[in-house]
């Protein structure tokens, strides 16, 4: 009688031919004991269910590649990238990984932003953050008061025009000016982009650690000495305006609220 476990080895050995071929069976021969027909179907359940996963997280950018290049791609994620997570909410972000690191000569220069502006959509719809309902005024004085920006909000920059790229518009080099975006999560947890500039993302910075947005509006205005103070102060008011029915802005802090 073998010893128990005396056959792990060899077990070890055949467990990783199998999942070899699955993950690339052009490459990695199938194991010789295993019917042709049954390993099609585990071929295909793994491969189709992150194919699949992928396609759904990344819409846009599957139209631009083609089905044949984006088959391409993802057949080589399956097979190459050492994922560090198990989960399948996570598969879109080790895909970025991937882009990352793979350094593919058959990609579009933009393709990785791209993915990572579709990625945020699905990052931000799952992300534990809540919008707080206690301690805020949200129809209060925004230049009086302690401006509450919702913890829901990313501020992304770009070298490319993402929320235009598609399969009718595909820029050949970066733009002169970098895409400002802030991607932000809605108390009906919608998850909306709102095209912005870098006045707007500094000034967001600025109610994050000012005592009022009135201060906010001043620091502004000292750090854009080329614009006229009364222009910048009006529009500081009407964008603060604008974040706040957005969900960006929430209103201010009660005074007194723990």
């Amino acid at each position: 009688m073998s010893r128990q476990g005396s056959n792990l080895p060899g077990f070890r050995e055949h467990q990783l031919d199998f999942a070899s071929h699955i993950r690339n069976p052009q490459e990695n021969p199938r194991p010789d004991d295993i019917d042709p027909r049954r390993m099609q179907i585990y071929l295909d359940l793994f491969y189709n269910n992150i194919e699949r996963f992928l396609a759904n997280g990344f819409p846009i950018t599957k139209q631009v590649l083609g089905d044949e290049l984006w088959h391409r791609v993802a057949r080589d994620f399956v097979h190459r990238h050492p994922s560090d997570s198990p989960y399948f909410l996570e598969i879109s972000q080790e895909f970025l990984t991937y882009l990352d690191q793979a350094e593919r000569d058959d990609l579009p220069d933009f393709v990785l932003e791209l993915c990572h502006y579709e990625w945020v959509e699905l990052a931000l719809s799952v992300a534990e953050e809540e919008i707080p309902t206690e301690g805020i005024d949200s129809t209060g004085d925004l230049l009086a008061g302690r401006v509450v920006v919702s913890p829901l909000i990313w501020a992304l920059s770009y070298r490319y025009p993402v929320h235009q790229i598609g399969p009718g518009f595909q820029p050949d080099a970066p733009s002169d000016e970098p895409t400002q975006l802030v991607v932000y999560r809605r108390r009906d947890d919608r998850v909306r982009f709102l095209e912005a500039n870098a006045v707007t993302i500094r000034l967001l910075e600025l109610l994050a650690e000012c005592e009022t947005g009135a201060e906010a509006i001043r620091r502004l205005q000292v750090e854009l000495p080329a614009f006229d103070s009364q222009v910048v102060h009006d529009q500081g008011l009407a964008t603060m305006a604008t974040l706040r029915e957005s969900e960006i802005i929430l209103g201010i802090e009660i005074s007194g609220a723990d």
